[in-house]
C-alpha cells in the first residue's frame, strides 16, 4: 500500500519566508495525482518535500502508515524522476538503468531481468548499448523513467519531466505515462506547470498558487466549478474571460448587467438566498470562451444575452477560430468552430446563461 498523507505541511527558509503553507492531502494507493501551478507556487518544493530532498519545516508525512517526516530518501520507497532525466553521460543505457540496483547489491541476474522487463514495457530494448548522447530527448526519457521502475517504488514522483520535449511528443509521452501508471498499478505524483498536462492525465488536480492549495478535485470538477478566480482563470485554455457587472432586481426578478445588457440570473448559477445578498452591489463574471456562440440558433434563442461586439483578430486553430472581441473597452475571446466565416469586424455574440460564473470581487471566491 502506498498512500501518502501530508499533514499541516510547511516549508520555510532562512529569513522567514514561506514557500508551502499548511499543506494537507490525502493521496490514495494507485492514485496519480498532479500538483500545478504557476512557476514559483511551490509545487517542486511540494514534492522535493516528499522524496526527502528538503526538509519539511513544520508537519508530519506519512507515505503508507509510516512517519517519514524525517527519514531518508531510501528509506521512503520513491523513485523521482527528474525535469533534465539525469543520466550518466560515461554509463550506456542499460547500465544507467541498473545503477541503483547494483548499489544495493542486489544479483546479477535479478538486475538483468528487471532492466529488460522495463525496457520491454518503455519500447528501449534496442537502445540498452546506446549511451545517453546518442538518444533523442523522448528516448532520455523514457530511460529515466525505466530507471525509476526497475526499483519497484511505491511511489513515483515526477518533477516536469516532459518540460524539455517539443510540443508533438509531449503530447505522445503524455499518454505513455498514463499508460504506465496503469500498467503498474503504483501511485504516482506529477507536477508541472502546464494545465493541459493535467487535465489529460491526472485522477485529481492539486491547484496550487504563493504556496497554498487553492482546490483539489477531479479534472472535470476543477473546469466546471472552480472555487475561486484564480482557478477559473488558470484551467482551460483559453482562459475564462471575466467581466465586471452589477446584479439588480427588475419587476421581481435579479438580473445582472454588464456589458450594456441584462443577463437573466439562474438558480442553477447562483441561489436566490446568496443573489439577494448581493443586490446594488458589484460582482465579477466569469464566461468561458467557448460558452460565447456565434451561431444563429443561439442568437436567437434568447436575445438578453446577445452582444454586437467588434473582432479584433481571428486565429484559426484548426477545428475552431479564436476570436478576440472587444465591447467597449472590455476585451475577451470566444472560441468557435472553423465553419464561421467573419463577413465584417462586427458580430453578435450569446452568451450561454447557464453556464456563467458569480465571484465576489472582493475575496475572489465563487457565490453560489
Amino acid at each position: 500500500m502506498a498512500n501518502i498523507q501530508l499533514k499541516n505541511i510547511y516549508k520555510i527558509y532562512p529569513g522567514d519566508v514561506t514557500a508551502v503553507h499548511d499543506f494537507n492531502l490525502d493521496i490514495k494507493d494507485k492514485e496519480f495525482i498532479i500538483l500545478v501551478g504557476p512557476s514559483g507556487c511551490g509545487k517542486s518544493t511540494t514534492l522535493r518535500m516528499i522524496a526527502g530532498l528538503e526538509e519539511i519545516s513544520k508537519g508530519e508525512l506519512y507515505i503508507g502508515d509510516k512517519l517519514v517526516t524525517n527519514a531518508l530518501p531510501k528509506d521512503r520507497d520513491i523513485a523521482m524522476v527528474f525535469q533534465n532525466y539525469a543520466l550518466y553521460p560515461h554509463m550506456t543505457v542499460y547500465k544507467n538503468m541498473a545503477f541503483s540496483l547494483k548499489l544495493r547489491k542486489v544479483p546479477k541476474d535479478e538486475i538483468d531481468k528487471k532492466v529488460r522487463e522495463a525496457a520491454k514495457i518503455l519500447d528501449i530494448e534496442k537502445l540498452l548499448d546506446r549511451k545517453p548522447k546518442e538518444l533523442s530527448g523522448g528516448q532520455r526519457q523514457r530511460v529515466a523513467l525505466g530507471r525509476a521502475m526497475v526499483r519497484n517504488p511505491s511511489v513515483f514522483l515526477l518533477d516536469e519531466p516532459l518540460s524539455n520535449l517539443d510540443a508533438k511528443l509531449r503530447t505522445t509521452m503524455r499518454s505513455e505515462i498514463s499508460k504506465l501508471h496503469k500498467k503498474l498499478q503504483t501511485t504516482f505524483i506529477y507536477v508541472t506547470h502546464d494545465q493541459i498536462e493535467a487535465m489529460t492525465m491526472g485522477d485529481r488536480i492539486v491547484v496550487m498558487k504563493d504556496g497554498f492549495i487553492q482546490q483539489v478535485d477531479t479534472p472535470q470538477n476543477l473546469y466546471n466549478s472552480p472555487i475561486n478566480m484564480f482557478v477559473a482563470g488558470f484551467i482551460g485554455t483559453p482562459p475564462m474571460n471575466f467581466f465586471e457587472g452589477t446584479i439588480e432586481k427588475e419587476n421581481n426578478k435579479l438580473v445582472i448587467k454588464t456589458l450594456g445588457i441584462k443577463l437573466p440570473l439562474l438558480t442553477n448559477v447562483i441561489s436566490l438566498e446568496s443573489s439577494s445578498k448581493y443586490i446594488g452591489q458589484k460582482v465579477t463574471i466569469g464566461i468561458r470562451p467557448e460558452d460565447l456562440h456565434v451561431e444563429e440558433e443561439f442568437i436567437k434563442k434568447d436575445t438578453s444575452g446577445v452582444l454586437d461586439v467588434n473582432i479584433e483578430l481571428d486565429e484559426m486553430m484548426g477545428s475552431e477560430i479564436l476570436l478576440h472581441l472587444s465591447k467597449e473597452d472590455v476585451k475577451f475571446i470566444a472560441k468557435v468552430s472553423s465553419r464561421f466565416e467573419a463577413t465584417d469586424s462586427k458580430v453578435k455574440i450569446a452568451i450561454d446563461c447557464n453556464k456563467i460564473h458569480i465571484f465576489d470581487p472582493n475575496t475572489e471566491k465563487i457565490i453560489k
